[in-house]
Order: structure tokens, then sequence, then C-alpha cells
């Protein structure tokens, strides 16, 4: 899977966006340190235990660099950037039954404003999926010869444990 690269001084509004999950009842806000262990678990449950793994790293941080969306009290989406290197966004997921509401849309742009007011010019979505998406959301273009990039020799390339992990 290719990166891709986001001019984030081009960002789509952020206002607009915590406005349309906010009339869905949706809360998008950054976590606290004490949800960790409520979080991470829930990323390795419900993607991967690599990650649970980078999710772990956001809580690390100061501010921490990932964010939430709740809906009824429950967490139904993250997004953490700064985790497997400086300056990447990811990883991010929503819960399978709420996709299509834009929630992942806003995630993506919630984080990558967070990282331009850190002072970043640019961002990096690493090992990108569904291009189109980020292609659409914000801008964003391919990085050319950039497989297997930052992720080369990953253990799991080795040891094959891309399972999820268990809650």
């Amino acid at each position: 899977m290719t990166d891709m690269l986001v001019k984030l001084y081009t960002l789509p509004p952020l206002e607009p966006e915590l406005a349309a999950q906010s009339a869905q009842g949706i809360m998008i806000r950054r976590v606290i340190p004490p949800e960790k262990h409520f979080v991470a678990p829930w990323v390795g449950k419900f993607f991967s235990a690599y990650w649970q793994s980078e999710t772990e790293i956001a809580f690390t941080r100061t501010p921490p660099t990932c964010w939430i969306a709740v809906e009824n009290k429950q967490l139904i989406g993250f997004g953490c950037y700064d985790t497997t290197a400086k300056g990447f966004f990811g990883p991010t997921g929503v819960s399978e039954e709420v996709r299509g509401r834009g929630i992942g849309r806003t995630l993506l742009i919630v984080c990558l404003h967070a990282m331009r007011m850190e002072g970043y010019g640019y961002a990096i979505i690493g090992g990108v999926g569904p291009a189109e998406f980020y292609t659409k959301a914000v801008g964003a273009t391919i990085i050319e010869d950039s497989t297997p990039g930052l992720y080369d020799g990953l253990l799991r390339q080795v040891l094959n444990a891309d399972k999820p992990a268990t809650g």
C-alpha cells in the first residue's frame, strides 16, 4: 500500500464538519489519558493489534494525538497521528455499523487540523487503502515509489501476526 501527501494549508474548514456530526448526536473530541485502557483495546478488538500499538503511542504524546467519535456514550471511531512516525496520519477507523455518516472524514480533518496547529505544513497518510477517499476529502496525492516505505521489514511480514487483538 502506498503513502499519500496532504497540504495542511489547504484543508477544508473544520467547523462545518464538527457541526454536521454534532447534528447527528456525535461528539468528536481528543482523548484524555485515563481513556487509554478503554480506547486502545477497542481498536485492537475491532481493527488490529498493530493499530492498537499505534493508538497506545498516541496516548503518550502531550497532548494525546488521538481523537475519537462518541455516540450515545459509545466509542464509534478513532483517528491518530504522529504514532508510527512524526508527520504521519493514522491509524483511523470507524465501526462498521455507523460507516457512511461522514465520521471518518471528520476524524481525518480534525486530526489534520490539529497537525497544522502543531506546526506541520504537510502530512503523510501512510499505507493507505482507500486512496480515492483521501483525494476527495483533503486533496491527498500519491507519493510515488512509497511502497513499502516506512513499513518495510515490519515484523508482521516475518511473523504473519496480523490478527486482531482480543478485548
